[in-house]
């Protein structure tokens, strides 16, 4: 069984910066598309950014274009969310996704409060 493992997130202020982890506990290199989510409350779960691993590019929601930035690590099959010049919006708990062929896997969540 596949797990994620969130960390990184916390209290910030707005205009500060945070970067999320996701530890997977396989390669990385076995998925297609890894990602963030986040949900804040009362809302629905939304796509942040995620990456396509055989084409090699990344998208993201627009709320988050020019600010946030995911990048990955094969070597410590690890995913990352840089988060720039956070807003209060984007107070929400961040989810790590996995997919492959058969499989879509969530990490348990790390919660992200940005204050004003």
């Amino acid at each position: 069984q596949v797990q994620l493992v969130e960390s990184g997130g916390g209290l910030v202020q707005v205009g500060g910066s945070l970067t999320l982890s996701c530890a997977a506990s396989e390669s990385i290199s076995s998925f297609n598309i890894m990602g963030w989510y986040r949900q804040a409350p009362g809302k629905q779960r939304e796509l942040v950014a995620r990456h396509f691993f055989r084409l090699r590019l990344s998208n993201y929601a627009d709320s988050v274009k020019g600010r946030f930035t995911i990048s990955t690590d094969i070597a410590k099959n690890a995913v990352y969310l840089q988060m720039n010049s956070l807003k209060p919006e984007d107070t929400a708990v961040y989810y790590c996704n996995a997919q492959k062929k058969g499989g879509d896997y969530w990490g348990q969540g790390t919660q992200v409060t940005v204050s004003s």
